[in-house]
């Protein structure tokens, strides 16, 4: 199962490359029929610190209003005990961080690369790798946060813009919802909740999870949230206790913090009989068992998928032919191998080989002739006539050699009469020719791929 994440986790990485990353497309991609989870929430509803929980390290962008500005694709890949932690950005593939002061860095550096230094969003993810011995095999892509209200430098149409990328990722069946919502706010408020039961009313695909249940109003508690009283889910609702703020500026260890979110959970007797499924630790484990169940259902059609799409890909490649040589020399040797092979299907046109050719012979054979035949020559060549050339031409006077002036007029007027013939014969010959070089064109396969991708307003036929 462990191969099964690592192995979806590659091709998310190549889809990415590839331009493919979840947009709103006319085909169905492989992205689309990759199971993952997305992370739903409203702003400062702790997400961030959910993740970083989850991965134990502080590495996200930290801030008011909109900080994620990208979706984020988090894979977490457990390395062996004892081994160095290190994060990898696919953009950077060379490039290991240590430092995740870096890494939070290079987050907000290259989600400026692709926005500007502006408060704009784009649905281009980023994709970041962190490899340690303290995370199980999990992917999470971090969606920004649901907010009301457009801030200054924001334009009015952001709220909208925000909801609908979201929503362009958990509205996917693969897709599976994890909807963060603040334990010290109205459920019926919950931004996550609210956009989830829509995409998903039955809550097949979502899993709930309640923070800053330590920061709620003395004399309440959220055991009917947790319970699935309040709200219902198919699986079991989840609640942590995230850093508080002075934590995170105290850097406070995560590990310390774990420890903290245990003990609260097993303390505080309204949470007690809920403590063994509590905790940021527990949710870890419990998604990362979640995704590989949803992978495993999953083979069979992402296996049709990429087979289907290798299919349509060689089909393509084959129609497009060998590839051509970048260098001078091999693209010259190309050209001189379609032309050779558009020769040899025209020659075996011409000689008979293929059709076509016998409507040549057939012009000078049967076409031309015939025409010649019905000309009147008798009464062109009569000796009337060809007295009366000589005699106009020359002059009544005694010839010691032929009269040449006489033999061209005479030339040249039986000329005008085969004129009109030979001219047929040709129109003819021209025709059958044009017609011998498109059958030779459509059966050179550069050609024909050529004139099939034009006939069709550049969309091949094949």
């Amino acid at each position: 199962m462990d191969n099964l994440i690592s192995l979806v986790n590659k091709i998310q990485r190549a889809c990415t490359a590839l331009g493919d990353h979840g947009e709103a497309s006319a085909l169905p991609t492989l992205w689309d029929s990759l199971p993952a989870i997305a992370v739903v929430g409203g702003q400062s509803s702790g997400k961030s610190s959910v993740l970083e929980s989850i991965v134990g390290k502080d590495f996200l962008p930290r801030g008011s209003g909109i900080v994620t500005r990208r979706p984020l694709v988090l894979q977490l890949h457990k390395s062996d005990e004892g081994s160095r932690e290190y994060a990898e950005f696919l953009h950077l593939p060379r490039k290991r961080f240590t430092d995740f002061a870096a890494v939070r860095k290079e987050i907000q550096d290259e989600t400026d690369r692709e926005t500007g230094r502006t408060k704009q969003i784009s649905s281009v993810p980023i994709h970041l790798s962190i490899y340690s011995p303290n995370v199980v095999n999990l992917t999470l892509i971090d969606l920004p946060g649901l907010t009301k209200v457009a801030v200054e430098g924001q334009p009015e149409s952001i709220v909208q813009d925000i909801e609908n990328m979201v929503r362009s990722y958990i509205e996917k069946p693969n897709c599976i919802i994890l909807a963060i919502s603040p334990a010290n706010q109205d459920l019926a408020t919950s931004d996550a909740i609210k956009i989830s039961r829509e995409v998903d009313p039955t809550g097949e695909r979502t899993l709930g999870v309640l923070t800053k249940i330590d920061l709620m109003d003395k004399g309440t508690d959220a055991v009917d949230i947790l319970e699935g009283k309040s709200y219902r889910l198919k699986f079991p609702w989840v609640g942590v206790v995230n850093r508080s703020q002075a934590d995170i500026n105290k850097n406070v260890d995560m590990i310390a913090a774990r420890r903290r979110e245990r003990e609260y959970f097993s303390s505080t007797p309204e949470y007690r009989h809920l403590a063994h499924r509590m905790g940021s630790e527990h949710l870890a484990k419990m998604l990362s068992k979640h995704l590989e169940t949803v992978i495993k259902s999953r083979i069979p059609g992402i296996q049709s998928l990429i087979n289907k799409t290798i299919a349509e890909l060689e089909t393509e490649l084959s129609r497009l032919g060998k590839p051509i040589a970048a260098d001078a020399g091999g693209k010259l040797y190309t050209i001189m191998e379609i032309c050779r092979l558009f020769d040899q299907n025209f020659r075996e046109h011409l000689d008979g080989v293929r059709t076509g050719g016998d409507k040549v012979y057939n012009v000078f054979d049967n076409q031309l002739p015939a025409a010649l035949k019905r000309l009147q020559f008798d009464r062109q060549l009569s000796m009337e006539n060809i007295r009366k050339l000589i005699t106009e031409a020359d002059g009544y006077q005694p010839h010691l050699i032929a009269p040449e002036q006489g033999y061209r007029r005479l030339i040249e007027s039986t000329l005008v009469t085969i004129r009109g013939p030979a001219e047929a014969a040709v129109d003819a010959t021209h025709s059958i020719l044009k017609d011998l070089v498109h059958k030779a064109m459509s059966e050179t396969p550069v050609f024909k791929a050529i004139s099939c991708t034009q006939s069709r307003g550049g969309k091949c036929c094949n």
